[in-house]
């Protein structure tokens, strides 16, 4: 089904797809099956003893966008209002950007980008660095055990 899907993208989407997989398996990680909705592919990516997170090549960008997200209950709204001024700070000092958004729970998901001219084995390695050190530090601010005997909710 993926070959089928993939036949009717242009020859630059396919080697973004082939070369974006390879160099995550380069650098350990496992790559799940990829999912092409309209012109977007998006596969999930894990390394064990690192994190797991997703990535997604749209056809009319020029960048591979890596994803990585929290959910927390709705109740703990206040609490994550509270610390987000420095969960911004921590964004913008490992060169991420992040989205905050509010459904059935609340979900705060956290992103970086590569220019595809510029992926190589090296650059994706410490964009995913610096991705990791990001989702830590994050990690940190948002430790929820002790917050109202509430249970760590985030993912």
């Amino acid at each position: 089904m993926l070959y089928y899907c993939l036949m009717k993208y242009s020859k630059l989407m396919k080697e973004r797809i082939y070369r974006s997989k390879i160099l995550f398996k380069e650098l350990g990680y496992e790559v799940f099956d990829g999912t092409i909705m309209e012109e977007t592919y998006s596969a999930g990516f894990e390394k064990k003893g690192d994190f797991a997170g997703g990535y997604f090549i749209d056809s009319d960008s020029k960048f591979l966008e890596i994803a990585y997200s929290f959910s927390f209950s709705n109740v703990l709204g206040p609490f994550v209002q509270t610390r987000l001024n420095e969960m911004l700070k921590i964004c913008y000092e490992f060169g991420c950007y992040m989205n905050l958004q509010k459904d059935d729970d609340l979900n705060f998901s956290i992103f970086s980008k590569i220019y595809f001219a510029g992926l190589n084995y090296y650059s994706l390695k410490e964009t995913l660095k610096d991705f990791n050190n990001c989702i830590l530090a994050l990690k940190e601010v948002i430790e929820i055990n002790n917050y109202a005997g509430g249970s760590d909710e985030n993912s």
